[in-house]
């Protein structure tokens, strides 16, 4: 399953590192960050709960920057 979250980042090198942080996140199969339309792209592996791996995805991102939003 592939979904779409709309992000708040401040700047293109703190979306490369949220990138990164979400592929790493257990439960997601592929992630994309686009700063320039400030979107998260992400695929879940099969049998994940989108939900419950965004709030750790969230939860991930806030390390790197705890100002970021993400859109659940």
């Amino acid at each position: 399953m592939k979904k779409t979250y709309k992000i708040e980042v401040d700047c293109a090198n703190c979306a490369n590192k949220m990138e990164e942080v979400t592929k790493k996140t257990e439960g997601v199969k592929d992630a994309v960050v686009n700063f320039m339309t400030l979107k998260m792209k992400v695929e879940f592996e099969e049998g994940a709960s989108p939900e419950s791996v965004m709030e750790e995805v969230l939860k991930n991102c806030k390390k790197i920057e705890d100002d970021i939003e993400v859109f659940i």
